[in-house]
């Protein structure tokens, strides 16, 4: 298990993988990470992920409040949308948001990420609904997440990004990777005709194979199951 400092190391590193992914641009985005029932770490509010240390890290607690913050830093102002995450999802350890291009286009364009296309997005997501837009750092984001919290592990967020949560802050981050390839397969097949979807008898045979797999989180599969 990971100390708090190595966490915070892993915080940075993270930042790093989604700022050269071009998943944000300047200092977007925000992510955090489940200490226990009381504390929470958190980036920053107005700095580049992709260039963090350690000592960038906040720590607060279930209300948001700072227990510790180094000097000119503050927590994301985003911090109420992951704390409802953790309230809802007792099960979430992390939370990554983003602006991923092609999967914020589809946010933009408030076009879900449902159809049937791939096999690993299937499994790994099953599709990624929209919650309706809210301005941000305030209550209506957390509000209009509320409803997906419970059979999805990914959500769009309507005119501004993308939201992924999981057990640890490494899959969540490598669920917004799949989330932004799905997204850009989607686009691109559009553009070449059009996708060929997967048939329904498909789609539930790969859901099936959470289970095979000990997959963790939540998954449109829980509904039918």
């Amino acid at each position: 298990m990971m100390n708090e400092y190595e966490i915070k190391q892993e915080m940075c590193e993270i930042g790093k993988r989604v700022y050269n992914r071009g998943m944000v641009a300047a200092n977007d985005g925000n992510f955090s990470v489940k200490l226990n029932e009381h504390e929470y770490l958190c980036t920053p509010t107005g700095v580049s992920k992709g260039f963090m240390t350690p000592d960038y890290i906040c720590k607060i607690d279930a209300n948001g409040n700072i227990i510790q913050a180094n000097k000119d830093f503050k927590p994301s102002s985003e911090m109420k949308m992951h704390l409802r995450v953790y309230r809802e999802r007792p099960d979430v350890k992390a939370v990554v948001h983003a602006h991923p291009l092609y999967a914020t286009s589809f946010a933009i364009a408030g076009i879900p990420l449902t159809q049937p296309i791939m096999p690993e997005a299937i499994i790994t997501l099953g599709s990624v609904p929209i919650a309706e837009y809210g301005t941000p750092s305030t209550d209506e984001i957390p509000d209009a997440i509320s409803k997906y919290l419970q059979s999805y592990d990914a959500v769009l967020l309507e005119n501004h990004g993308a939201l992924t949560f999981a057990d640890s802050l490494l899959s969540a981050y490598h669920k917004m990777e799949s989330v932004e390839f799905y997204a850009q397969l989607l686009y691109q097949s559009k553009m070449l005709g059009g996708p060929k979807e997967l048939s329904p008898e498909q789609v539930n045979v790969l859901y099936g194979l959470r289970s095979k797999f000990g997959m963790t989180g939540k998954h449109p599969a829980d509904i039918i199951d």
